[in-house]
C-alpha cells in the first residue's frame, strides 16, 4: 500500500480515515453545518454535530448522507474534502482511495460516491462492499474457500453476505439499522408517554436499555424531554420491556435477513458456516442481545468482531493488498469518466 493510498470508511452517522500504515488517521461524526446565504462551510464532523437543532435559520446542520447513500451531493463534497485536508494536511496531493459502500447501493448511488470523492481530490477511486471490508477488517482470511456469513450493522444500512475466495457468493441488504432504531424510541416516547426527545436522548435510551432479546422490566433508564401536552420540561422513567417494544421489530426483520441469506447458501458453504459461526460487525451490532437472539433463532454459534465498530474502516484501508485478487464485492468505479 502506498503512502498516498486511503481508506474511506463514509458512514451515515461517522466518516473513518484510514492507512494501513498509520493506521486511523481520522474519525469524525458525518455532519456538515453550511452558511445558507453563500454556501460557505462553517464547522464539519464534531463541532457541526453539537450544532443540530441549535442553528439560527441561515445556518443549515445536518447528515449528508442518508441509509447509506449520498442524500446531499454538495454536503457530501465539503464534508469529504475537509476531512481528506484534516487527515492527510493537504488537498493539494490527489491520492489513491477505496471507499466502502452498501451491498444493495445501485449504479446511480455509486457514481454519486465517486463522483463525490473525486472532486474531493481523489485520483483514482474503488468501491467496495461493506461486508467484505468488514471481513477483512475483522481478520478473516476471505482468499480461503471457506465460507463466512458476516453481517454488518451500521447506522443506515444492515447487510448479511456470505464470503468465500475473494468475493461474496450472496448477499441480502435492508435500509434499516441504528438511525431507525433511534427513529422508533423517539416514536414510542411521543405516543406514550407524550413526550418529545431527540435524537441525542433516543441514542443514549438504545444504548443503555435497548436490547432485541430476554427484555426485563427492572432495568431502567432516566428519559428527559418536553411534555406535548405541557409544553414544559419533563423526565420520566422508562423500562427496558418499553423500549424493546419499539425494537423488537427490527430484530425480527434481522433474522429473517440471516434466514433468508442462509437458505440460499450451498450446503459446502453451509456447513463452513456452522464450524465459522456468525461473525457481527458494525456500531449497531453493539445492541445488547442481537448474538443472543441470532444464535436462539439459527442455531449458528454467533460473536462480535473484537473491534465491531472499526472492522470496515480497517477493512477499507486494508483492502489495497486485495485490489488484485478480489473478485466481487470490489470495482474500481473511477473508470465511469475520470
Amino acid at each position: 500500500m502506498g503512502a498516498l493510498d486511503i481508506g474511506i470508511d463514509l458512514g451515515t452517522t461517522k466518516i473513518i480515515i484510514y492507512k494501513a500504515d498509520a493506521g486511523e488517521i481520522l474519525r469524525e461524526p458525518a455532519v456538515v453545518a453550511i452558511n445558507t446565504r453563500d454556501n460557505s462551510l462553517i464547522a464539519v464532523g464534531g463541532e457541526a454535530l453539537r450544532m443540530l437543532g441549535r442553528t439560527p435559520n441561515y445556518i443549515k446542520a445536518e447528515y449528508p448522507l442518508n441509509d447509506g447513500v449520498v442524500s446531499s451531493h454538495m454536503l457530501t463534497e465539503i464534508m469529504l474534502k475537509e476531512c481528506i485536508k484534516r487527515a492527510c494536511n493537504s488537498f493539494l496531493v490527489k491520492h489513491r482511495v477505496i471507499i466502502c459502500v452498501p451491498s444493495a447501493i445501485t449504479d446511480v448511488e455509486k457514481r454519486a460516491v465517486v463522483e463525490a470523492v473525486v472532486n474531493s481530490g481523489g485520483r483514482k477511486v474503488y468501491l467496495i462492499e461493506e461486508p467484505i471490508a468488514a471481513a477483512i477488517g475483522a481478520g478473516i482470511d476471505i482468499t480461503r474457500p471457506n465460507g463466512s456469513l458476516i453481517v454488518d450493522i451500521g447506522g443506515g444500512t444492515t447487510d448479511v453476505a456470505v464470503t468465500s475466495l475473494s468475493g461474496i457468493v450472496l448477499s441480502q441488504s435492508m435500509r434499516y439499522a441504528g438511525n431507525k432504531l433511534d427513529e422508533e424510541i423517539i416514536k414510542l416516547m411521543s405516543v406514550k408517554y407524550k413526550l418529545s426527545i431527540g435524537k441525542k436522548m433516543a441514542e443514549k435510551i438504545k444504548k443503555e436499555i435497548g436490547t432485541v432479546y430476554a427484555p426485563s422490566s427492572h432495568r431502567t433508564a432516566q428519559v428527559k424531554g418536553r411534555n406535548l401536552l405541557s409544553a414544559y420540561p419533563q423526565q420520566i422513567t422508562v423500562s427496558q420491556q418499553d423500549v424493546y417494544e419499539a425494537i423488537a421489530p427490527f430484530g425480527e426483520m434481522l433474522v429473517d435477513l440471516v434466514k433468508r441469506v442462509l437458505d440460499k447458501t450451498p450446503p459446502e458453504l453451509t456447513s463452513d458456516i456452522f464450524e465459522n459461526g456468525i461473525l457481527l460487525t458494525g456500531g449497531g451490532s453493539l445492541l445488547e442481545g442481537v448474538p443472543e437472539l441470532l444464535e436462539a433463532e439459527t442455531h449458528v454459534h454467533t460473536r462480535r468482531a473484537e473491534h465491531p465498530v472499526e472492522c470496515v474502516s480497517i477493512g477499507t484501508g486494508e483492502a489495497f493488498k486485495y485490489i488484485d485478487i478480489l473478485q466481487t464485492g470490489f470495482s474500481a468505479e473511477a473508470t465511469y469518466r475520470y
